[in-house]
């Protein structure tokens, strides 16, 4: 913490569907784990609402969300709900932003990343500010809720320039800040011969496009991920498995990076538009570049980096093509690795960002204190 501002006490709001620990269930989860962390690094005194199992929940039980279960033999979906959940976790979450407001602790300012509409709901009945970062495209509960409270104290931030526009096209203002990545986690790997695609292994990121693309290339691949869609799963990645292409699960960020940062290029296939794309920051922070769909705020994360390329989005061919350019440039450069890591340390670290995001916590709170102390 910049010794010149004040420690908080910060109530950060989970995304509802899954837990935060590792493996991360997705760049969602990894994204507010780390806020979570570095907050506590900076010396703030920071409470998690969040799913059942996470780590850094607290003592109070009003603050825990209940766990997604799916009945035995249902369909399990990063899209659907089993029966019922969606109820219970807006109870529980009107039960966490009442305690926020009204209970034993002082929060000075909530942090909130959940996808629900009830904690914007709420922000007109706090005594604190409220910041939301916007993950997602928009999505219609929020968007109701933002209009129900307008005029409270609440700011939005977007973690892309595409997302802001998406979400100021539908009526909500944001200023962007991205995501970011702990380069000291993601450390420089060594490089190697072989890919890897790592992420939610669901329709829409389509690592069977990178199956198909490594093999054009004759490269073997590493799949890491958890499966987000087992019926996408057994039809589309388990036919392409083979010695060439390796599916290796979910895995914990140190196993992970260490995976990463050993692979000669990452691939990075969306087929919608993706909000951030924190795998890219993550691949290049260890010195792997990366060969990508442009898609979404995909160009806003690989910036003017040398260590990246995008193709468009669904040409494999041409995929394959960035991922054969990328492994030349590799091999005739012996310092292009060290120059994709310090790119994306420069553009990408978690330390940096935390202390842009410590300056508008402070700023947001000492508003509402100046406002207090004339009132």
């Amino acid at each position: 913490m910049n010794p010149f501002t004040r420690a908080l006490k910060i109530a950060v709001i989970a995304p509802s569907r899954h837990a935060l620990h590792e493996p991360h269930a997705g760049g969602l989860e990894s994204a507010v784990w780390e806020r979570v962390r570095g907050l506590r690094e900076h010396g703030h005194e920071v409470v998690l609402c969040g799913p059942a199992g996470s780590d850094f929940l607290g003592d109070a039980p009003e603050l825990t969300l209940p766990r997604l279960r799916w009945p035995d033999g249902a369909p399990v979906s990063d899209v659907a709900y089993p029966r019922g959940h969606r109820r219970e976790v807006a109870l529980a979450m009107h039960r966490a932003m009442a305690y926020i407001a009204h209970g034993p602790e002082r929060f000075d300012v909530v942090d909130n990343h959940s996808l629900h509409g009830v904690p914007i709901a709420w922000t007109d009945r706090l005594p604190m500010p409220m910041i939301t970062t916007l993950h997602t495209p928009p999505l219609p509960e929020i968007l109701a809720a933002h209009r129900s409270v307008e005029g409270a104290q609440h700011r939005y931030l977007a973690v892309s320039t595409h997302t802001m526009r998406e979400w100021l096209h539908a009526g909500v203002e944001s200023t962007v800040f991205p995501n970011a990545v702990d380069t000291r986690r993601w450390s420089a790997g060594t490089g190697g011969r072989g890919l890897v695609w790592f992420g939610r292994i669901v329709p829409e990121k389509a690592p069977h496009l990178a199956i198909d693309a490594a093999r054009l290339v004759g490269r073997r691949l590493v799949l890491a991920g958890r499966v987000g869609d087992p019926l996408y799963f057994e039809r589309e990645i388990l036919p392409r498995l083979g010695p060439d292409v390796r599916y290796v699960g979910p895995l914990r960020q140190q196993a992970l990076a260490r995976v990463v940062g050993r692979s000669a290029v990452a691939l990075v296939t969306p087929m919608w538009d993706e909000p951030f794309g924190l795998v890219i920051a993550e691949a290049m922070s260890t010195g792997t570049p990366v060969a990508a769909f442009d898609a979404g705020g995909v160009t806003e994360v690989t910036g003017g980096s040398e260590g990246a390329l995008a193709v468009p989005r669904g040409d494999v061919e041409a995929l394959a093509g960035a991922v054969e350019l990328l492994i030349q440039r590799s091999v005739v450069d012996q310092g292009f690795r060290q120059r994709v890591r310090a790119d994306a340390v420069i553009r990408h670290s978690l330390e940096r960002r935390h202390d842009e995001l410590e300056d508008i916590l402070l700023a947001l709170t000492s508003t509402l204190d100046e406002r207090s102390a004339v009132a």
